[in-house]
């Protein structure tokens, strides 16, 4: 039996799911892409080959083996994209979530069924469809649960708009011990620079007191500040547009002191070496060109 549980981001991490790039399918169209950095990709003939990506998602499980954790794998789904683990469930406290996703991506959580079958059954939840919730906007952080949201009347609009209010009431309703606070994020379906996906594209906690942070991600300004203010200014390393399309945030945390980081992320990871912080670091810019990097493409399932 696997027995869940996530307190936060950064505990030491025993036990994960992490994605796979094999049988990723065909390049997709334009009308098919989800997210404005594929789209530039795409269009620029530049869109990443399986090869490398199964050679960077490699790189990150071999750190796993290194420190000793469980890694988990989808099962095969011939042509299909099952990188990006995050956004199909996530685990708080001992509780899984089966996220409420683009419906066309439903067999992905299908393919992690021989995992979630090692679980307590009773610990497994859905909300009601209605609730829109993605993984990479929700982050357990102690007594909070930091939610990335888009709360303006375009929702609809937005095929990047993947976590909504409804949802925030069903995680408050769920966790009635933790205090939820949601983050209105920035939207473009068309420039990837104004594009916050999710809350990781903008926002992370890293170590024991430090968080990673992009202001314009926030639609909110007085949000953005709450969070530099609960972590503190000197705690904090705010990154520009260009290192927030580059995916800056969107690291991933083996324990306070150790995270696996993009190897090209040159200030972020001076930074953290410079607050005692171990860095790992991993080729994993093609795949970030979906969007998507080291948070995306994991899903904790226990951390102690």
């Amino acid at each position: 039996m696997i027995k869940l549980n996530v307190n936060d981001e950064t505990s030491r991490l025993r036990s994960v799911i992490l994605g796979t790039a094999k049988s990723n399918g065909p390049v997709p169209t334009l009308k098919e892409a989800y997210d404005p950095k594929s789209m530039l990709y795409i269009k620029a003939n530049t869109y990443p080959k399986e090869e490398d990506m199964l050679r960077e998602i490699e790189a990150v499980e071999e750190v796993f083996n290194k420190y000793g954790v469980q890694v988990f794998r989808p099962k095969l789904i011939e042509n299909c994209n099952q990188i990006f683990t995050r956004d199909i469930g996530f685990v708080i406290n001992d509780i899984f979530i089966k996220a409420n996703i683009l419906p066309d991506r439903e067999e992905e959580i299908e393919a992690i069924e021989h995992v979630l079958a090692q679980m307590d059954q009773s610990k497994i939840i859905r909300f009601p469809e209605e609730a829109h919730i993605e993984g990479g906007d929700v982050m357990p952080v102690g007594d909070y649960i930091f939610v990335g949201v888009y709360r303006e009347v375009d929702y609809p609009d937005y095929i990047i708009a993947r976590t909504n209010m409804e949802a925030v009431n069903h995680l408050q309703k769920s966790f009635p011990d933790k205090t939820v606070v949601s983050f209105n994020l920035r939207k473009s379906n068309s420039n990837p620079y104004e594009n916050a996906l999710h809350l990781d594209c903008c926002f992370q906690p890293v170590g024991d007191k430090f968080a990673i942070i992009h202001k314009n991600g926030f639609l909110n300004e007085e949000e953005y500040i709450w969070l530099v203010n609960h972590y503190g200014k000197e705690n904090i390393f705010e990154i520009d547009s260009e290192e927030m399309f580059n995916m800056n945030s969107n690291i991933f945390s083996i324990a306070p002191d150790i995270v696996i980081s993009e190897k090209n992320f040159t200030r972020l990871n001076t930074w953290l070496r410079s607050k005692g912080i171990t860095v790992e670091e991993v080729p994993y810019a093609e795949i970030s060109k979906q969007e998507g990097l080291l948070r995306c493409s994991t899903l904790p399932l226990v951390r102690e």
